[in-house]
């Protein structure tokens, strides 16, 4: 049986760019583009889990603003349901500490990038919103 995990992801944008970052080079997603963020500890709430993370992972403080859409995703080793928030930075630079990469992206460039599989209906939801 597959383990199952539970995640939040951070939509950080600005000036029509969204913040995705380059995962390390390990596990199934080595090397994938995503949007930052992370698991949910015990006894968290969607939006505490996405501060920490966001925290942890960029050294910023965000505000977790609307709720985006969820997405569950079938991996070769697991399964995964990802929550999606709109976030604003409030203070802090967004500096990568576990990531190979990072860039500001417009969402029809994502396309171009090698991007998880989860967040590909996230990016199709953005893209519809947009127009």
């Amino acid at each position: 049986m597959k383990k199952h995990i539970e995640v939040v992801a951070a939509i950080i944008r600005k000036d029509n760019k969204v913040f995705c970052a380059q995962r390390a080079d390990k596990g199934e997603l080595a090397k994938k583009w995503e949007f930052p963020g992370g698991k949910i500890e015990v006894g968290e709430t969607h939006q505490q889990a996405l501060i920490r993370e966001i925290k942890e992972e960029l050294n910023a403080d965000i505000v977790v603003n609307d709720f985006l859409l969820t997405v569950n995703h079938e991996y070769q080793t697991f399964y995964l349901t990802m929550h999606c928030y709109e976030c604003v930075v409030v203070s802090g630079e967004l500096t990568i500490n576990e990531h190979l990469d990072s860039k500001w992206l417009m969402i029809e460039e994502m396309y171009e990038y090698d991007f998880a599989q989860a967040d590909m209906p996230v990016i199709n939801h953005m893209l519809v919103d947009n127009k």
